[in-house]
């Protein structure tokens, strides 16, 4: 097997939805890690070291918009491209995401090859490619 497109750390408190994401970009040819909230995307980020971040909105603990924020203000990981999943469709939600820095937003339910698109989009930003 090749090389992976990409490294991603998919945040989500919805196991169901962490998994469903997993398994598409896995299956897509990327190598995957996985967290169960913000404060969780935090304290692997350095560990992992994606080229980008699939993060829930509404999670315990640490939302997705306090994450979003921590990342890019973090020099160790304002580089991470960030994609915001969330069923938050409000066009404010999605200004605020932009706002916050994000470099993408899909809402819930999303079409898995509109999530792979985005997340090759973004690995390749990342890589420069």
């Amino acid at each position: 097997m090749g090389e992976a497109l990409g490294r991603v750390l998919v945040v989500d408190d919805d196991e169901v939805i962490r998994q469903l994401i997993a398994v598409n970009l896995t299956l897509e040819g990327f190598e995957v890690a996985t967290a169960t909230d913000g404060q969780d995307c935090l304290d692997r980020v350095l560990d992992v070291m994606p080229d980008v971040v699939t993060l829930d909105v509404m999670m315990p603990h640490l939302d997705g918009w306090e994450t979003a924020t921590r990342l890019r203000t973090d020099e160790a990981t304002t580089h991470i491209k960030v994609l915001l999943i969330t069923a938050r469709a409000q066009e404010d939600d999605r200004k605020r995401g932009l706002g916050l820095g994000v470099d993408a937003y899909l809402t819930k339910p999303f079409d898995p090859a509109e999530l792979i698109r985005i997340v090759r989009d973004l690995a390749t930003q990342r890589a420069g490619r």
